[in-house]
């Protein structure tokens, strides 16, 4: 019997989607990612017994060198391999992605794949403005920026700097250029900035831009993440509803991670991703490239997969296709938050790749 030519898993789970990240480094340290300020701190602190995240000016981790990062040719090689078993939508990521040198170059290798549909790129929006026209110009057609706070002290006291503007700024900017659509995610963190949910969502509507409300994810380098930490979907859909009429918006695919609607008598979409209190892992269609190599399948998965050493030990594409296709063949029924012995992956997301 012939194996599938795509890259199948054996819950028949058909990969289409993969994440790219380019660099773990990060120009932001947001409380739910990089938790180094003393606001972080303070924050834990005051509200549960999690241990707090390092003082301020403390390193939770060593950045990669250079050396160790994946290099164009690698990145697109892999890309390349993955395209040609099914896969037809990549997202650059990072860290910051645009921290990156070079990174116009990157996209316009990656825009002229065969059997690429969709490629796009998420930022926290903070350097976007200098390189706009640029990824513009290299073939990226869609963004979506990381927004958690309409408020500037709220915002420097979830990412750590001061840059709300720069990130509307930026926004303002991918809309004029045609990007489209304009996605901008919002982790929601009970007790920091719950309160924003209804002035986010009529923010959005303004603004022409699709919204999705994420809640947090155990994926911060402190490990200070805990349940009470989470704002469920359920309840943020409850906000949400007590304010606006929401009209269900149904998508013909079945691995969409967002549940979405839009606000009747407007075009305004908003979502509602709940890997915490409502699994998808059913309809996952994902797999991740972090910078420095590593296969994951599963974004809370423990286990990485080392690519660079097979790239780096010269194996041709056929070897890399197969290594792909085995590595697909296990990739994870489901996470396991909430499970007894659950153990959050080693590196953050800033590491692992959004």
């Amino acid at each position: 019997m012939t194996a599938p030519a795509g890259l199948v898993d054996s819950h028949g789970r058909v990969l289409r989607d993969l994440r790219v990240s380019v660099t773990d480094r990060c120009n932001f340290r947001c409380l739910y990612c990089l938790p180094e300020t003393e606001e972080a701190a303070n924050f834990y602190r005051t509200r549960y017994a999690a241990p707090p995240p390092p003082p301020h000016g403390a390193i939770i981790h060593a950045w990669r060198p250079r050396s160790e990062l994946l290099d164009f040719d690698e990145i697109t090689r892999v890309a390349r391999v993955a395209a040609g078993l099914g896969i037809t939508k990549l997202r650059v990521t990072g860290g910051e992605p645009l921290l990156r040198r070079g990174l116009p170059d990157l996209v316009a290798r990656l825009a002229r794949l065969p059997g690429v549909e969709d490629l796009a790129m998420t930022t926290n929006g903070f350097l976007f403005r200098a390189h706009a026209r640029a990824l513009r110009g290299a073939g990226l057609r869609r963004v979506s920026f990381s927004l958690d706070s309409l408020e500037p002290e709220n915002f420097r006291r979830l990412t750590g700097r001061d840059g709300l503007a720069e990130v509307l700024a930026a926004i303002a900017l991918a809309q004029e250029l045609g990007f489209a659509p304009v996605k901008v995610n919002a982790v929601i963190i009970r007790g920091l900035n719950d309160h924003e949910i209804v002035p986010l969502a009529r923010w959005a509507a303004g603004a022409g831009v699709t919204l999705r409300f994420i809640e947090f994810m155990p994926l911060d380098a402190a490990r200070a993440w805990q349940r009470e930490h989470v704002m469920p979907g359920r309840d943020i859909l409850a906000r949400l509803r007590a304010a606006f009429e929401l009209l269900p918006v149904l998508s013909a695919r079945a691995s969409e991670t967002a549940r979405r609607w839009r606000l009747a008598g407007t075009n305004a979409e908003l979502g509602i991703i709940a890997p915490v209190s409502e699994p998808f892992c059913g309809h996952c269609d994902r797999l991740r490239l972090t910078a420095d190599g590593q296969l994951r399948t599963c974004l809370f998965s423990r286990a990485e997969h080392d690519l660079k050493a097979l790239l780096r030990a010269g194996a041709d594409d056929a070897a890399l296709a197969a290594r792909l296709r085995e590595l697909v063949r296990h990739k994870e029924d489901r996470h396991h938050i909430g499970e007894a012995g659950f153990e959050p992956p080693a590196r953050s997301m800033s590491c692992i790749g959004g």
